[in-house]
């Protein structure tokens, strides 16, 4: 079931988009309808959609356009294009203007199901990611260490320069402060400045 995630359901045919809501309803969806391109951009303008489905042949406004002008406005939704008239080239078009994916009418429900739970899986992955980007932008990073104290730049700085010398380096500290990192971060930077110099 779904998490309340919002869909834009876009089809000119009264009878699908009257099933795709009552189907998608029942999965736990938000959904809102539009009849064409034109509304479909309408709805754009005030609300957030978590999945757009489009159709292509419509009055109006057909679904390339629209497909074309919502990433204009940079519209980050996952956009499904729909047809009743799907064939590969339609399909792989669709894909090269931006569509997330293409799915042929008539189509099983649990087909719409499987393409919404993979762009879902999609949208969450591409959110850890960023996430994870954030969290590591944060922090000062060498050798495999990762501080978010900016006194550890100045730790870093030291391994780089005594990772230069050719002497024995003693590492002092009390247990658990990371003396074994340090000796690996030294060890390491002295391997890959060897080996730069033996290319």
């Amino acid at each position: 079931m779904s998490n309340g995630q919002h869909i834009l359901v876009i089809d000119d045919e009264e009878n699908m988009r009257h099933m795709l809501s009552v189907m998608l309803t029942r999965q736990g969806y938000c959904i809102t309808l539009a009849a064409h391109g034109k509304e479909g951009l309408c709805r754009l303008r005030d609300n957030v959609y978590d999945f757009i489905l489009c159709d292509i042949r419509m009055p109006e406004m057909d679904g390339k356009t629209f497909l074309t002008r919502a990433l204009e406005q940079h519209v980050t939704a996952p956009i499904i294009m729909m047809s009743a008239y799907g064939t590969v080239e339609v399909a792989v078009e669709c894909m090269k203007l931006g569509a997330y994916d293409f799915i042929s009418k008539p189509f099983k429900k649990d087909e719409i199901i499987m393409v919404l739970k993979k762009a879902e899986e999609r949208e969450r992955l591409k959110e850890e990611n960023c996430q994870l980007r954030e969290v590591v932008a944060g922090q000062f990073s060498y050798g495999g260490i990762l501080s978010r104290n900016s006194r550890m730049q100045d730790i870093f700085n030291q391994i780089r320069r005594v990772a230069d010398l050719k002497t024995t380096i003693i590492i002092l500290g009390e247990s658990g402060t990371g003396k074994e990192l340090v000796a690996r971060a030294i060890h390491t930077n002295v391997f890959d400045h060897r080996s730069h110099l033996w290319q």
